[in-house]
């Protein structure tokens, strides 16, 4: 069975690999299922699905954690239901295939994380906080994004990635200088924060 599931999740990672789909890095994904042990979180809700693979990651953390993630690339979206059926988490893991920003949910979660159009983090945020448990946090990924945060912007030869990256450290910035949350940055993976709220 462990060895099951051991080859299921590595060939879930060799595919995407293989098609350039962007999955979380293995730091990051490390870090987020070790914080929903730590923190006993049971409740998840995922903006970027991609193929499955780090909500797959997330319900075998804990047996009693369930995901609901959304995807709005369709591809994606039915190799991410294909994977989930093959790791027989179907009970446990909700796909919904939409742009998040249409998407409107009563419930709500220990744990979201904001893994899609990096352009968006401010709006996605905006949008489901509401949805956020008092005592949940909010986990935002790519924040270096490949290095580039970090970069001088007349450094970075295309105007597209400079825009994306003017976006992320304006981001950066509201987690910084919000005052109903407090945000941790981690240099893990490709840079990701833990925001929670003031209590």
């Amino acid at each position: 069975m462990v060895n099951d599931v051991y080859n299921g999740i590595r060939q879930i990672k060799k595919e995407a690999l293989e098609e350039s789909v962007p999955i979380m890095q293995d730091e990051t994904i490390d870090f987020i299922t070790n914080y929903i042990s730590s923190k006993n979180i049971k409740t998840i809700l995922e903006i970027g699905t991609a193929t499955g693979y780090s909500s797959i990651m997330m319900a075998l953390s804990n047996p009693k954690v369930r995901v609901v993630t959304i995807e709005k690339d369709q591809e994606r979206y039915k190799k991410a239901l294909k994977n989930v059926k093959k790791m027989d988490l179907e009970d446990r893991i909700t796909l919904i295939f939409n742009d998040a920003l249409e998407v409107n949910l009563d419930n709500k979660f220990d744990l979201i994380i904001i893994d899609a159009a990096k352009s968006k983090n401010l709006d996605f945020f905006s949008r489901f906080e509401r949805n956020l448990e008092v005592n949940g946090s909010i986990i935002t990924d790519n924040l270096s994004f490949h290095g580039y945060v970090e970069k001088d912007l007349s450094l970075i030869p295309s105007r597209n990635i400079r825009g994306l990256v003017k976006k992320i450290r304006a981001y950066i910035t509201f987690l910084k200088e919000n005052t109903k949350y407090k945000t941790k940055f981690y240099d893990i993976g490709d840079g990701i924060s833990v925001t929670e709220r003031r209590i």
